[in-house]
């Protein structure tokens, strides 16, 4: 492990400041829904997208914008997703030159999001009046970085931030991210925004080498709900100011890079999964002895993605052949007569199932180990070397009860 955690956020990196503050997007002014990133630099950026045919028109800006690789500022706003909308276009680039004329900056190096309700008109007088206050607020601090990951809060009950440090070429550098995704989450990316920061010097071409692949380790391997969303959007920004040699092939600077840059990601996932809707349970399927990466990254999305599986780690039922079940519809090559599984937290490890068979085990035992609240789903497939994760949460009541009225 070549990298450490510290306490962070997007503003744990040299040169990032940040903030959020309610506008009035939202009718409860107890909550932020407008949220400020900003580099004292230009910065070497990219960014991943949902992979919905619907897209908000934020994520048709920010492409534009992110076109020659750079950035200097994130604006996002939540309550309103600035999706389907005629003037959404116009109104998401307004947002980039309201925030580049605050800052002094090119509008086009503004990356633009918006998180909530599909198909409502987008009011852009709040942003606009807004701006004065979100520009002062701006901070280096890690309060800044909490205040924007607050911002950015839908139906998600809880913040999520992480930051890390490694070295590089005898320079400490620091990655830090905020996420927001609680449902509509499901890969290939979710109802997520994500920002990360850097001050690691990296290529343009690099980085979006770097977060694609990170995505696919760890976003993409997240599934609360079945739903894919129309906003999703992760992006990078590296400032350089950690002083490394650039970063411009895939060398062992690199690879080091890439290892931080996906621990944040993971820790962000996880978080996300865990604070699925109603979901009252991270689940963690780890899959291993797959004939390829593929498979088991296949196998370990079916089984967090199977709703009867969810809702027997509710029940903490240690109904093991719906794991079977969605192993044999993941359309991966698996024999399924040489599968184990095990049910393990921190009460401990059961063995349910070997060689695609039901075995003697303590429903008791089972039950304690199912009743914590971060349970793994171990599947052995004992015909290969591959390895993956997927993370997901249990199905509960209250989750139909928070999208039975998510307008009201």
């Amino acid at each position: 492990m070549a990298y450490q955690h510290i306490e962070g956020s997007v503003t744990a990196a040299k040169g990032f400041q940040a903030s959020g503050i309610h506008c009035g997007i939202r009718k409860n002014k107890s909550k932020r829904d407008l949220g400020l990133i900003y580099c004292e630099k230009r910065c070497t950026a990219a960014a991943v997208y949902t992979t919905n045919l619907v897209q908000s028109s934020p994520i048709t800006v920010t492409r534009k914008n992110l076109t020659d690789g750079y950035a200097q500022a994130v604006i996002v706003n939540s309550g309103n997703a600035n999706t389907c909308n005629a003037d959404g276009d116009a109104k998401a680039e307004q947002m980039c030159s309201l925030t580049a004329d605050a800052l002094a900056i090119d509008p086009a190096d503004v990356i633009v999001a918006s998180t909530g309700v599909i198909g409502q008109i987008l009011p852009i007088e709040p942003i606009a009046d807004g701006m004065n206050e979100l520009v002062s607020q701006l901070t280096g601090e890690l309060s800044g970085g909490t205040n924007v990951a607050e911002a950015i809060m839908t139906t998600d009950t809880v913040k999520k931030e992480s930051a890390v440090q490694t070295v590089i070429g005898g320079k400490t550098i620091t990655v830090g991210g905020i996420s927001k995704g609680s449902g509509m989450i499901h890969p290939n990316m979710a109802t997520m925004l994500c920002f990360i920061t850097t001050d690691a010097a990296v290529s343009a071409e690099m980085i979006q080498k770097a977060v694609k692949t990170a995505a696919d380790q760890t976003f993409n391997m997240i599934s609360i709900d079945g739903d894919t969303s129309t906003n999703d959007t992760l992006s990078v920004m590296a400032s350089g100011l950690a002083g490394n040699e650039e970063i411009t092939a895939e060398n062992e600077d690199y690879q080091t890079f890439l290892e931080a840059l996906t621990e944040v990601c993971r820790d962000l996932s996880k978080m996300m999964a865990k604070d699925g809707e109603g979901a009252t349970k991270l689940i963690t399927c780890k899959v291993s002895g797959a004939k390829t990466k593929a498979d088991a990254k296949g196998v370990a999305k079916s089984v967090v993605c199977s709703s009867l599986l969810k809702a027997a780690m509710f029940g903490a039922d240690a109904n093991w052949g719906r794991v079977l079940c969605a192993i044999g519809y993941s359309g991966c090559d698996v024999d399924v007569h040489k599968v184990d599984v095990s049910f393990a937290s921190k009460a401990g490890k059961i063995d349910v199932c070997q060689n695609g068979a039901g075995i003697e085990f303590s429903e008791e035992l089972a039950k304690t180990i199912l009743m914590e609240d971060e349970i793994d789903i171990i599947v052995e497939l004992n015909d290969g070397t591959g390895v993956s994760e997927a993370y997901g949460c249990d199905l509960t009541y209250e989750y139909v009860k928070i999208n039975g009225d998510y307008r009201t």
